[in-house]
């Protein structure tokens, strides 16, 4: 799972970078403080109980004696990566943030075309936009009015789409040449041959190429298309490689009618735009980390921790911060990047176990692993996702909450625990 950051200069991606990754990078107020790309791990609850919740129930219904650390609250299971408290299990997802895109990067300003290669392979993009209106398109703090967060939304859409065109009108010509003589197929072949470097496969050019088709029935055969036409496809293939969400970054200094153009206009349309506030939510995670208040990813609150021991001005940023979550409902970071993750892109986790009826793996680690897997992934796609040995090898596997022998083209749901059967 990979989502990359993406927007004009100075708009708060490094803090939101920082922020979820709890990665030291350099934030300040003028562009391209970020040259190169910074990829770190952010982590986010499951938005159900962790299995060891219904692993403790089963101990329980059997009488078991259940060893757990009072300071998890009940869990029982042993990460190998993030944690879980109180059933609430927190899993790992990569998050790329590049470096500020200017008006015509597609032609090689600011950082030009290695901007939109560090984007390569991404499933998705938050573009953060300045909900406050007070940087210019170029990120320069300029104050009230600076620029439209639609202006902003627009130019980066276009960057992308002129990007996409670029690669494909340089060719055109040659993949429709191969069309003209072996049909609509070798068409496909061409363009997955240009763009699989950006991460795509086959389904999608095929997706794109016969939805851009069908909703255009007055085009003439793919080897007649002008530059004009194939810009167009490029955005339907954009839209299915790259779709862009939004965080409306700096919600807590904007006045909403700011940004309620650009709400109404994404929603209209079925996207995905929220408030957040990366800063706050920059603040919140220090504070936590050295010991201050005790929070975690995707709360809408803080408490101070018992042994805290604060001056004046650190109880007074505190009650700044916690003025602020109450305004907006949290910092809205997690809760985005929550939406992205389980309602946009449609994952599910899954737990592979090498004990179905202990739920351990060959160390005795209690469900050390939840991996977030495309709905309607099966058995053997899980066999994959833990190691390519184990799915070259798949026999068979084991659904460990009934006990149930299932095959590799077995859909799984969310929650299901796995035990994978291979040769070795």
């Amino acid at each position: 799972m990979r989502i990359g950051l993406v927007g004009k200069p100075n708009v708060g991606k490094s803090t939101t970078f920082a922020a979820l990754t709890e990665t030291v990078v350099e934030i300040a107020n003028y562009p391209f403080t970020t040259i190169d790309a910074n990829i770190g791990i952010a982590w986010i609850p499951l938005r159900t109980p962790c299995a060891c919740f219904n692993l403790v129930k089963r101990m329980e219904e059997n009488g078991r004696i259940i060893d757990s650390d009072s300071e998890r609250k009940g869990s029982i299971c042993t990460p190998r990566t993030g944690s879980c408290i109180e059933f609430r299990r927190i899993v790992p997802i990569t998050l790329v943030d590049v470096a500020g895109l200017v008006p015509d990067a597609h032609q090689g300003r600011g950082r030009g075309n290695q901007f939109l290669s560090d984007l390569a392979n991404c499933d998705a993009l938050i573009q953060v936009v300045d909900a406050s209106g007070t940087t210019d398109i170029e990120g320069n703090p300029i104050g009230e009015d600076a620029c439209n967060p639609e202006e902003e939304y627009d130019f980066l859409l276009h960057e992308l789409d002129a990007w996409i065109s670029g690669i494909l009108n340089d060719s055109w010509a040659r993949g429709a040449r191969r069309a003209q003589a072996e049909g609509q197929i070798a068409l496909v072949r061409y363009i997955h041959s240009q763009l699989s470097g950006l991460g795509a496969n086959e389904s999608i050019v095929t997706t794109s190429l016969s939805s851009f088709i069908s909703e255009n029935p007055d085009l003439d055969v793919p080897w007649t298309w002008k530059e004009d036409v194939v810009s167009q496809l490029a955005s339907n293939l954009r839209e299915k490689l790259f779709p862009v969400f939004v965080a409306a970054n700096k919600a807590d200094q904007a006045d909403p009618s700011k940004w309620m153009g650009l709400k109404q206009r994404i929603e209209e349309r079925g996207g995905l735009i929220e408030a957040t506030s990366a800063e706050t939510e920059l603040g919140l995670r220090r504070a936590a980390k050295a010991g201050a208040i005790e929070y975690r990813p995707g709360d809408n609150d803080f408490t101070i921790s018992e042994s805290a021991e604060l001056n004046d001005a650190q109880k007074k940023g505190l009650d700044a911060l916690s003025k602020r979550i109450e305004n907006m409902g949290g910092t809205g970071l997690i809760s985005l990047i929550s939406s992205v993750v389980f309602d946009r892109l449609d994952r599910i986790v899954a737990y592979p176990v090498q004990d179905e009826s202990k739920w351990i793996d060959g160390d005795g680690k209690i469900l050390p692993d939840a991996l977030l897997i495309p709905q309607g992934s099966t058995a053997k796609d899980l066999a994959y996702a833990v190691h390519t040995d184990l799915g070259d090898g798949f026999i068979r596997a084991t659904d460990a909450r009934s006990g149930r022998v299932i095959g590799a083209d077995h859909e799984l749901a969310n929650d299901d625990v796995v035990k994978i059967h291979a040769k070795t």
